[in-house]
């Protein structure tokens, strides 16, 4: 499997994979968790203000697995199957125990994610996440913390991105808005919690 596509100058830490899945399988796995994960809308305190989050949000992990981000702790659903088969197929190809998914439904282009690292203690130091990326295709963009440059990829359905070595401690990353986008994208993000 090909890590990086040679047409994008990512920074390092960053892998981009076209296509870990087909494009049917993609719209597929889309519409079966739109329909059966235990989604939630949490609140989070912006500037002393409660928000509800622009975004909807499953937690899946395995039974001893405390995460929080935002000072919010989450709680865990149990891995549906077909997840649970993903889950072990990109552990034995990468070589990492994965035993939290963070799973984001963005129902179109409204929804958004802004800029952050997923540097929480829980992840530890260079944490290695697989990002799978289904539905619509999503402008996802980097930042440099040093420099603010910043790199624009555009995620497409069955789309893998690899975030690993520095890429949390160097780098922050973003969803932002896209208004012209009609159709939903869900994110998958394995993790390892505690380890």
């Amino acid at each position: 499997m090909t890590l990086q596509n040679p047409e994008l100058l990512l920074p390092h830490g960053f892998d981009y994979i076209k296509s870990v899945m087909s494009d049917s399988k993609g719209i597929a796995l889309y519409e079966h968790l739109a329909a059966h994960l235990n989604w939630q809308q949490p609140q989070i305190q912006v500037f002393g203000k409660l928000h509800h989050i622009p975004r909807l949000q499953s937690f899946i992990a395995d039974n001893d697995v405390n995460y929080s981000y935002s000072k919010q702790a989450l709680s865990p659903e149990r891995w549906p199957s077909v997840l649970n088969d993903m889950r072990i197929r990109l552990q034995n190809t990468y070589g990492h125990t994965f035993n939290a998914l963070l799973v984001n439904w963005y129902r179109d282009g409204k929804d958004c994610m802004g800029w952050h690292s997923d540097d929480e203690t829980e992840l530890g130091i260079n944490p290695f996440i697989v990002s799978i990326s289904l539905g619509a295709a999503r402008k996802f963009v980097i930042k440099e913390k040093s420099s603010k440059k910043t790199y624009d990829l555009m995620l497409e359905n069955g789309s893998g991105l690899l975030m690993h070595s520095n890429s949390q401690s160097h780098y922050q990353h973003a969803l932002p808005k896209q208004m012209r986008v009609k159709g939903g994208r869900i994110n998958l993000t394995f993790r390892s919690v505690g380890q």
